[in-house]
């Protein structure tokens, strides 16, 4: 049996856990969750060599030297990095993976690069389980079964059961992030999951589909990579023939359009750590609730989330806030208010803070 080519996204640029995640060092980059970066923990969840290839990361220009850090050592001398020119969003991210992994049956495992898998045995019986039918043709994705009526997700209807797929399901439809009502109207009906935003399909398949329903962009990536090497290191396709290649998501230019789409659900310990009150769920808590990282002195506090980078944080008598801080910023809201860093960030771009 062919080895499946693991696909890493890491172009994102981090922006929702500021001060520590910055455009220049993105979260994927650093250890939030365990002691080495995101970025290594999802790599280090495709080191079995019996079932995977040599990865494909799919990066920034300017996150290079960072990614080839990552890379060092024998076990990953073979993964290859493409280097964007420029910023298209997910979908010619993937098209350019699949380009370089041959463009034929070759089974592609696309995952981003700043998600967490708790529980990676499941993870990885889950995708055993999808694999006959993305060798068959079928786009699959996984869903992660809700455990809430979460408003900051998309979500993924399920039908009927596939042939001789066990636990894998065709895609009804594909729902947008939902209002709170709608969302616990779906996790009351049942038969919905999170869209997680990992796939695994062929190379040759996924081209098909853009060929079908975005060309364009097909087009600009295979021009982008004419005469390129793709067995070195470091590939960098052309910049001008990918500038000319739309932007879009996987979700709108493929999986919303295409018939043959399943989908897996899963219960994997998987969160996108899209924000700060994200990435306190996922911690362990103290005695009093509290989640803290870094030099942290802690004095009747409940329920706090602290994060010190570089710096000693001091804290007495507060509760149900969150607390980060680097050498250079501090930032202090509300439990359930982390969203608003987007806010802080506009705000001081723009001269206002």
């Amino acid at each position: 049996m062919s080895k499946i080519v693991p696909v890493i996204l890491s172009g994102g640029s981090g922006t929702r856990l500021w001060p520590l995640s910055v455009a220049e060092r993105p979260k994927q980059f650093l250890p939030l969750v365990s002691q080495q970066s995101m970025f290594a923990d999802t790599l280090a969840r495709t080191g079995d060599a019996v079932r995977f290839g040599p990865a494909l990361i799919i990066g920034a220009e300017r996150h290079s030297a960072m990614m080839e850090a990552e890379l060092a050592g024998a076990a990953l001398a073979d993964a290859r990095i493409i280097l964007e020119p420029s910023a298209r969003n997910t979908a010619p991210a993937i098209a350019l993976a699949a380009l370089a992994a041959g463009a034929g049956d070759t089974v592609l495992l696309v995952m981003p690069s700043d998600h967490v898998i708790a529980d990676l045995p499941t993870f990885l019986a889950a995708v055993d389980a999808a694999r006959p039918a993305a060798e068959a043709g079928w786009l699959v994705t996984f869903g992660i079964e809700p455990t809430r009526p979460e408003t900051g997700f998309g979500y993924i209807q399920m039908a009927e059961l596939l042939e001789d797929a066990p636990g894998v399901r065709k895609v009804a439809r594909f729902i947008e992030k939902p209002p709170r009502k709608k969302a616990e109207a779906m996790l009351a009906e049942g038969g919905h999951a999170w869209n997680a935003g990992i796939f695994l399909m062929r190379a040759d398949r996924y081209l098909a589909e853009l060929a079908a329903y975005a060309p364009e962009m097909l087009d600009a990536a295979r021009a982008s990579l004419d005469g390129v090497a793709l067995d070195t290191r470091l590939i960098r396709p052309l910049p001008d023939r990918f500038a000319a290649c739309p932007s879009d998501s996987i979700d709108y230019a493929v999986m919303e359009r295409a018939e043959r789409v399943a989908i897996v659900p899963v219960s994997c310990g998987w969160s996108d750590v899209g924000s700060w009150d994200a990435l306190a769920e996922i911690a362990r808590p103290d005695a009093d609730g509290n989640t803290i990282c870094g030099e942290v002195i802690a004095l009747d506090c409940a329920n706090a989330h602290i994060h010190a980078d570089g710096i000693t944080v001091t804290a007495s008598g507060i509760s149900d806030l969150i607390v980060i801080a680097n050498g250079t910023h501090v930032m202090i809201v509300p439990k359930g208010r982390s969203q608003d860093v987007k806010k802080i960030v506009e705000a001081m771009q723009s001269g206002k803070a």
